[in-house]
């Protein structure tokens, strides 16, 4: 393992599985659901956790591993687990930490599945929540109840891009004993560290940015030890682990994910500017970009905008339907993070489970559109948007 004093780009290549007798350059894929043992005395010491190493590859594998600990290292987290998809994760920090007669209070601009989860599944066992809005936070401390245990939130937010401000978030979830969780799918480590601001626990959809090819689902939760054990114990024996080949597939990945996302950066940004001046459009939101409400506090806490860009159409759903039908050469599909631009409406997909009540109050209205931008040629994403507007 290189040297902590080694920059994001040389952590990515070079954390690696040790090599084996065979010495090779590029980390082999362990595909075994078990390991052996050298003796009974060495199984029963790997099972009284006396002695390291694997047993299962439910529990570890070398590919999950060496993804894990590239990631503990990008995002400066003690220890790590990774999940067979981002809702896992987002499941595995809620279920994994949180008891009977628990609150959460989280920011009300989420996923629409993490929604599902607080409003669907975690009140079954006496769990509660409370949603807080991204642009009154003078309200979220009165919001805190005698039995909130956890301040969950995700910034950027999918698909509005609205920003918290994370350093007034730790300060907050400090003050009050809270556990502090940040889901930074939409920045990655390479733009956003949520734990230099204060987070015990940060969470990834891997399937997006992070393989950035649309090949593979995961998901990873890092931070630290007091709670990242609780949630070993829970991943490992409820069994939502991750593939060894997902592992090595994400492992990888993030060996390109700096040069990957300076790109998603240029595109974006390149594309924002182009809609935030077209007449067929009401408003554009990119982080980055100067008529973003929080572009000061994104440009503080961001060391890009990332590669999602939303707007809204003039015309409504029926505007929005045709502009989506007449994309020629970019995506329509529900994920994002791709080397392929996508295209999505959010309230008809992503976020059709919320109530109309629920998506006004996060601003996902009939004409908003979410582009993840891609690493195609600017000027070709560019252009089938325009084309697809007019």
């Amino acid at each position: 393992m290189p040297d902590k004093k080694t920059h994001f780009e040389t952590d990515a290549i070079r954390i690696q599985t040790p090599t084996t007798g065979e010495r090779e350059h590029s980390t082999p894929l362990y595909m075994t659901s078990s390991f052996t043992f050298e003796s009974a005395e060495h199984a029963r010491a790997m099972f009284a956790k006396e002695i390291e190493g694997n047993v299962y590859s439910r529990y570890s594998n070398p590919n999950t591993d060496e993804f894990i600990a590239k990631m503990c290292r990008m995002e400066g987290a003690d220890m790590g687990v990774a999940t067979s998809s981002g809702m896992a994760g987002v499941f595995g920090c809620l279920a994994g930490i949180l008891n009977q007669g628990d609150h959460v209070l989280a920011s009300r601009s989420l996923f629409g599945s993490s929604h599902q989860i607080l409003s669907q599944i975690l009140p079954r066992w006496g769990i509660s929540f409370t949603y807080a809005d991204v642009g009154q936070t003078d309200s979220w401390e009165e919001l805190i109840k005698p039995n909130t245990k956890m301040l969950f939130l995700e910034t950027p937010s999918n698909p509005g891009l609205d920003l918290i401000d994370l350093e007034w978030a730790g300060n907050l979830a400090k003050a009050h004993n809270l556990i502090f969780v940040v889901d930074n799918c939409f920045a990655t480590p390479y733009l956003q560290r949520p734990i230099e601001f204060g987070a015990d626990l940060v969470q990834h959809s891997a399937t997006k940015f992070i393989d950035g090819q649309g090949r593979a689902i995961g998901g990873v939760i890092v931070g630290s030890e007091t709670y990242m054990e609780k949630i070993q114990f829970f991943t490992r024996h409820t069994g939502p682990a991750l593939s060894p080949f997902n592992a090595w597939l994400f492992s990888k990945s993030l060996e390109t994910l700096p040069v990957r996302m300076d790109r998603h950066c240029d595109n974006a940004e390149t594309l924002a500017g182009f809609l935030g001046v077209h007449k067929n459009v009401n408003f554009v939101k990119y982080p980055f970009h100067k008529d973003h409400p929080q572009i000061e506090l994104a440009m503080r806490q961001m060391e890009g905008g990332g590669g999602v860009v939303c707007f809204e159409i003039k015309g409504g759903y029926e505007k929005a339907t045709s502009f989506i039908d007449n994309i020629k050469i970019l995506s329509r599909s529900a994920n994002l993070g791709d080397t392929r631009t996508i295209v999505t409406h959010p309230a008809s997909t992503t976020h059709s489970k919320l109530t109309e009540e629920e998506r006004e109050l996060v601003g996902i209205t009939p004409g908003l559109i979410r582009i993840a931008v891609g690493l195609e040629n600017s000027a070709d994403i560019v252009g089938d948007v325009k084309q697809a507007l007019e």
